[in-house]
This record gives structure tokens, C-alpha cells and sequence, in this order.
């Protein structure tokens, strides 16, 4: 049993009994006290490497996420309206599959073909990697969802594990936006 299916499982049971009300807030750290977000490259769905560099001067929305993780399908629909309203504006969602450890898949091609057809069928067109264990790790993912406001700079503005609450999410990103 993987630490993700208890974890889901956890979630599911929370979700469940929650509320609108139950999701997840987050403040934004001062400027000054924020770390550097931990560089990945990660593969997307043709095969291509992707870089959190690759997103310098932008503000990243970073989730974590997995087909079968209910808190993740309950708030996919508010980062596809984010990754709408505010691409224009410097932000980009970036989606990280945990599939592979989530379902103890054996590789990424496994992880694929389930993520490939979900990902028009809830209207996802924002960007998806492929995660692995090493930015497991590197972000310390023992829950998902994970979802962490990544500054212009490369650092983390915020984080958040559990289902976005997306008015918070969306304040933090205007302010973030601004550079504050």
C-alpha cells in the first residue's frame, strides 16, 4: 500500500463530510523568507523536458496531483479557470502527475495511459509533467493534492496541501502578480 492510498483515502473520507467551506487557505510568505523552489525536469506527455527554469519570470501555480485522488478532480476545475483567466497576465499551471507512485504503476508509459485520456475529458489543457520520485522528494509530496505559488523569482509564495480554496488561491496570485 502506497503512502499516497492512505493518504487518498484520508482525503476521500474528509472530503466527503467537507464542506465549500473546508478547503485550504494559504498566506503569502514575505518576500524575504522565501526559499528557492526546488529545480525538476520532468517529462510531458510527447516526451519532451520540461524545466521549472523553463518558467523564469513567471508566476507558477505547481499541483500535484493524480487521476484517482478525489480531492485533486474536485479542484482541477479551479486551476483550469486560473490557467484561463491569468495566462495572459505572467502565470502558468503546471500539472505533476504522481500517478506512477500513486497506483504503484511500474513506469511512466503506464502512468500515461491514464492520464492521456483524462486530461481532455475534464477540459485540462494547461501543462502536465510526469513526476517522479526524485521531485517527490524534492518537495516533500507525502499528501495530494500538493499545490505551491511559485513567484516570478523561482520561490515559494505559498503552499497548500489539501483542496485549493480558489478565492485564496486567486488573491495570492494577484498579489504575487504585482511582485509582492
Amino acid at each position: 500500500m502506497t503512502k499516497f492510498f492512505t493518504a487518498g483515502l484520508v482525503c476521500a473520507l474528509l472530503i466527503q463530510t467537507a464542506s465549500a467551506d473546508n478547503t485550504i487557505r494559504a498566506s503569502i510568505r514575505p518576500a524575504s523568507s522565501r526559499e528557492k523552489a526546488p529545480a525538476f525536469t520532468l517529462m510531458n506527455a510527447s516526451g519532451h523536458a520540461v524545466r521549472l527554469s523553463d518558467y523564469k519570470g513567471k508566476v507558477v501555480v505547481l499541483n500535484f496531483w493524480a487521476v484517482n485522488c478525489g480531492g485533486c478532480r474536485l479542484e482541477l476545475p479551479s486551476f483550469v479557470d486560473i490557467n484561463n483567466s491569468y495566462k495572459s497576465k505572467g502565470l502558468a499551471v503546471v500539472g505533476i502527475s504522481m500517478d506512477i507512485s500513486y497506483e504503484d504503476l511500474k513506469d511512466a508509459k503506464e502512468a500515461w495511459a491514464r492520464v492521456n485520456p483524462f486530461l481532455p475529458a475534464h477540459h485540462i489543457d494547461y501543462t502536465i509533467l510526469m513526476g517522479d520520485s526524485v521531485v517527490e522528494k524534492a518537495y516533500q509530496t507525502d499528501a495530494l493534492p500538493a499545490t505551491y505559488l511559485i513567484d516570478k523569482d523561482g520561490r515559494v509564495a505559498a503552499t497548500y496541501v489539501g483542496v485549493v480554496n480558489k478565492d485564496n488561491l486567486e488573491a495570492n496570485i494577484k498579489t504575487v502578480l504585482t511582485g509582492r
